[in-house]
């Protein structure tokens, strides 16, 4: 949209009314922007991304500690399940926050990309940093917790806090009484953007197959075919109680 006549429509859509609008603007403005127009009112958005990917993080584990009798390892997963770059780029499309967004006319173009995703994550932590120093941190955890913490019952639900690959072994020892191993099966594209496909097997059995654009994301994927092909499910979360 890149104008700024509409940040009282992105005001509503936070719940929160700027003092300062200037700190706003500039929540929204990419790197990529400001290198086409350099004479800009504000700078990019990466100094107000750095300061709320901390108050983020503090909000989280502060919620998580008050509300789960559960071990550092899964206080952890639970924390890196809620403020990771798919939830922050699902809160932002939720809330319509790309169409208010400062970008360049080729980041424009890359809608739908796994760089947009991240573009659109970290604005998020900008917009967080944004209202914590408008209006502190009491305003800034609302936020946190009005969009990311109320997150928890479907991650927990979804066991969204166990990644794939922990989840697919725990399932395979339990119920195939063997270790799942990952082999490459196919890799293609140039060495900046290369991809790879990954088979997940049982013994010599190939399950499933996964693709990412590194070995460790397509091993994920795999992991992830692998469950659904199975139809088993962890049974970590017994531990865990969704909050009320």
């Amino acid at each position: 949209m890149n104008d700024v006549n509409a940040l009282p429509q992105l005001e509503e859509k936070l719940g929160h009314v700027f003092t300062n609008k200037k700190i706003l603007l500039e929540s929204l403005v990419h790197r990529s922007y400001i290198n086409e127009h350099p004479t800009f009112d504000t700078s990019h958005n990466e100094r107000l991304e750095f300061l709320g990917d901390a108050v983020l993080e503090l909000v989280v584990t502060e919620f998580l500690f008050r509300s789960f009798d559960s071990d550092e390892g899964k206080l952890t997963n639970l924390r890196a399940a809620l403020v990771n770059a798919k939830i922050l780029a699902e809160i932002s499309n939720e809330i319509g926050f790309e169409s208010f967004l400062f970008l360049s006319k080729g980041e424009q173009k890359d809608a739908g990309s796994k760089a947009r995703m991240y573009i659109l994550a970290n604005a998020i932590e900008a917009i967080i940093g944004a209202i914590y120093i408008d209006a502190g941190f009491t305003a800034a955890s609302d936020f946190i917790h009005r969009f990311v913490i109320t997150r928890i019952k479907y991650i927990i639900e979804n066991e969204l806090f166990i990644d794939p690959k922990s989840k697919f072994q725990e399932a395979a020892q339990d119920i195939a009484s063997t270790t799942p191993n990952y082999r490459v099966l196919n890799e293609h594209g140039p060495d900046h953007n290369k991809n790879f496909v990954v088979g997940v097997y049982l013994g010599d059995e190939l399950v499933a197959q996964g693709e990412g654009s590194s070995k460790q994301e397509a091993q994920e994927a795999a992991a992830r075919a692998g469950i659904e092909a199975k139809g088993w499910q962890s049974r970590k979360s017994a531990n865990i109680n969704v909050p009320s």
